[in-house]
């Protein structure tokens, strides 16, 4: 096993800042572009990273903590943010992450206690019993997947463009 609660706590604390240093200030076209229908753009992308804050991690934290095996984690509804009518700008949506990230990740290093709690079970609606180093592994591993994907997003944009190049670009192949 490789989890380590301080590495995970690394990364989790380098997302908020690393999507604002390469998403704030780039024109609405790189932020609006997709892969396609049925696809989310870079603003569904973040948007969806704030609800899984607000109402996935640490609800799911403290249910294995409070509740153990005795009762279904918390719902997440993965596709919420979809019906999230705002059009605020992408500065205030990083900056909302941020904010809840930084809430989040100290309530994990107050919370968690590595000697004793990482082995702990809850119950998840799909999977059956999960351990706590396997739901934080996931969010680390959730942040890397989403920052992936925004990449790949605006790499779309330009697949046309690259021309013969395309073929050395294995961001654009599928």
């Amino acid at each position: 096993m490789n989890f380590n609660l301080n590495e995970a706590i690394e990364i989790l604390d380098r997302t908020p800042k690393t999507l604002d240093y390469f998403l704030s200030g780039l024109s609405d076209q790189w932020l609006q572009c997709n892969e396609g229908e049925e696809t989310w753009n870079v603003y569904e992308v973040i948007d969806h990273l704030i609800e899984g804050e607000k109402n996935n991690w640490i609800p799911r934290l403290e249910a294995i903590l409070q509740e153990g095996d005795s009762k279904l984690f918390p719902p997440f509804d993965r596709y919420s943010h979809l019906n999230r009518n705002t059009v605020e700008p992408i500065k205030r949506r990083l900056l909302e992450f941020s904010s809840i990230r930084k809430l989040n990740t100290t309530k994990l290093t107050i919370l968690v206690e590595p000697e004793l709690h990482l082995e702990r079970t809850g119950v998840h609606p799909a999977f059956g019993s999960v351990k706590l180093r396997e739901l934080l592994s996931t969010w680390v591993v959730h942040d890397l997947t989403h920052i992936s994907q925004i990449v790949r997003i605006m790499a779309e944009r330009y697949r046309d463009d690259v021309g013969p190049w395309k073929e050395y670009l294995g961001i654009l192949k599928k």
